[in-house]
């Protein structure tokens, strides 16, 4: 059995098996989070033979590519694949510590490491597809976990949006099968040069929606703060840290492996989206009052410098590309999570993280904006340049106004919080030790990974790599 096969088969089964298990039982959420852990360490494994070895494929059952079910670890794939199953490891660990309060949780938890991990591992846009709504069937659950009415509005508020991003992909996925007769993706590549422009630009248009509305881009970011700040935080951070990923690894999965020519025809669009939605995002949430609230508008923001690198294109613009929506991912989730918390180790945490997300040294997210800032002097426009100064300059402001309000203010914990009545996830007491352990020993890594960046820069670099010689 390859590793690649066991990549995919592990969570599968184990999310099927935890599923019927009571998961308020501590021994069950603990065998969940080694579950994480023995799946992110597979993933550990299947990334050294793609890099030592070159790209793993396989179809199942020995049938013909373009038949059965092909399966294929590239640079990019593994890359967004172990982020996703970190972050899942990181928020369910936190939960364990917590106490899950519902039955499902450790297993769907599970299950979405499966479907999130057969998203990015297979290389057929019909499977895609099949993963895809796996994965956010399994985040409708999750979004309503707790049960209270904020958390059931924001439940349905998420699937009545998805659904119609769900929709639009289906739809760009059978207008793809019928104009080049096949789903593979390298050769709806080869086929789309054969396509007419119309139809080619109307099938990448309809991934492009559908993509957007799943990560939240602007102007389909209606429903993103309302289901971010209505969450609790761990679900918060598994959204904004693991299935916002779909729509970063989309984009460019879709747009810059299948369809490269029309988006080079779209690239002044996607950059303007991509500038409105830094700004918006950042203005946004400068004037939020709640800090769940504050992030999430910050979502936001942050993946306009994504769809701007995108934009661009090249090895320097797609590999800021990958390189940013990991640092984004692994900001968020500390930001998350530790808006959530009390206590002066959280306070640390959380300043480690702010630092990142404004980009200031020695913070990975200087190593994400230092490789914007050179996408942005690449394409020779110095206006991006400016973008991102100010970008970076009004979620350093936001961020503070959120230290202010969680870790400054004297009834923080009472839901005084100044200009912005009552943070919905402020404890009323200094968090659990092992709790606010997990978050420091994140935000450490945040400062390693800016300490020492060669090796996620390499990386990003081979995921764009693969995305240009596909």
């Amino acid at each position: 059995m390859t590793t690649l096969t066991v990549a995919l088969a592990l969570p599968w089964v184990a999310g099927i098996v935890l599923v019927g298990f009571d998961g308020r039982r501590p021994i069950i959420a603990w065998l969940t989070v080694a579950v994480l852990a023995a799946n992110l360490a597979v993933l550990l494994l299947l990334a050294f033979d793609v890099l030592t070895r070159g790209d793993t494929q396989l179809v199942t059952g020995d049938w013909p590519a373009g038949v059965g079910i092909v399966l294929r670890a590239d640079a990019l794939g593994i890359t967004f694949a172990l982020l996703s199953v970190f972050v899942l490891l990181i928020a369910t660990t936190a939960e364990a510590i917590n106490g899950v309060r519902v039955r499902t949780f450790p297993g769907l938890a599970v299950l979405l490491s499966a479907g999130l991990s057969g998203l990015f591992l297979t290389y057929d846009v019909f499977n895609f597809y099949v993963f895809f709504e796996l994965s956010m069937t399994v985040s409708y659950v999750l979004t309503a976990y707790g049960g209270r009415t904020r958390q059931l509005r924001a439940a349905l508020v998420f699937t009545a949006v998805n659904l119609l991003g769900s929709f639009l992909f289906l739809l760009a996925v059978a207008g793809t099968y019928r104009v080049t007769g096949t789903l593979l993706m390298s050769d709806v590549a080869a086929h789309m040069d054969q396509v007419s422009d119309h139809a080619s630009l109307l099938i990448a248009l309809g991934f492009f929606v559908a993509f957007s509305v799943k990560v939240g881009l602007f102007p389909f970011h209606f429903w993103l703060p309302t289901v971010y700040a209505g969450t609790r935080p761990a679900v918060a951070a598994i959204l904004s840290g693991a299935v916002a990923n779909i729509g970063s690894y989309g984009l460019l999965r879709f747009g810059v492996g299948m369809f490269e020519e029309q988006l080079r025809l779209a690239a002044v669009v996607v950059i303007a989206l991509g500038a409105a939605s830094i700004v918006y995002g950042a203005l946004l949430a400068v004037s939020r009052g709640d800090p769940a609230e504050m992030l999430a508008y910050s979502t936001i923001g942050q993946i306009g410098y994504v769809l701007v690198a995108i934009g661009v294109g090249g090895v320097v613009g797609l590999t800021a590309a990958v390189l940013y929506s990991v640092v984004n991912g692994l900001n968020k989730t500390l930001l998350f999570l530790g808006v959530g918390m009390r206590g002066k180790l959280v306070a640390a945490a959380f300043v480690i993280g702010a630092f990142s997300v404004a980009g200031i040294p020695p913070a990975v997210g200087f190593i994400g904006k230092l490789e914007m800032f050179r996408t942005a002097i690449a394409a020779s426009n110095p206006t991006l340049v400016v973008l991102l100064f100010v970008g970076s300059s009004l979620s350093l402001i936001y961020l503070f106004q959120v230290y202010q309000r969680v870790f400054w203010h004297k009834n923080a914990s009472t839901g005084n919080l100044a200009g912005g009545g009552a943070s919905s996830w402020a404890p009323e007491r200094t968090s659990p030790l092992p709790l606010r352990t997990l978050t420091l020993v994140l935000a450490l890594i945040v400062l390693a990974a800016g300490l020492w960046p060669e090796p996620l820069l390499q990386l990003s670099g081979n995921a764009a790599d693969a995305l240009i010689r596909r």
